[in-house]
């Protein structure tokens, strides 16, 4: 049973940091391309960012230069670090298997992170 465990989120003013974690089991990780997804009010899902399983990496523009991905094989676990959050980054984030672009989000398994932006 493919699961994927979201987590780090929380409350954070503008400008602060954030570090995700999403840790999978129940199918071959260190082969498979991970995707960050995000949900905010209101609107549809997100494609953020993926790494695939040989390392590379791929950014929105809308968060290109503030948040980092990465992932340790050996902890079946992906990360999403942000930084210099914006207002507009509140939204329940996903992690979730295959790649994405700007117009397609893998869809998500787990049950995500709330991560606001607020003052």
């Amino acid at each position: 049973e493919v699961q994927l465990v979201e987590s780090g989120g929380g409350l954070v003013q503008p400008g602060g940091s954030l570090r995700l974690s999403c840790e999978a089991s129940g199918f071959p990780f260190s082969v498979t391309h991970m995707s960050w997804v995000r949900r905010a009010p209101g609107k549809g899902l997100e494609w953020v960012s993926h790494i695939e399983s040989e390392g590379s990496t791929h950014y929105a523009d809308s968060v290109k230069g503030r948040f980092t991905i990465s992932r340790d094989n050996a902890k079946n676990t992906v990360y999403l670090q942000l930084n210099s959050l914006k207002t507009e980054d509140t939204a329940v984030y996903y992690c979730a298997r295959g790649t994405g672009s700007i117009s397609w989000a893998p869809q998500p398994q787990g049950q995500g992170t709330q991560v606001t932006v607020s003052s």
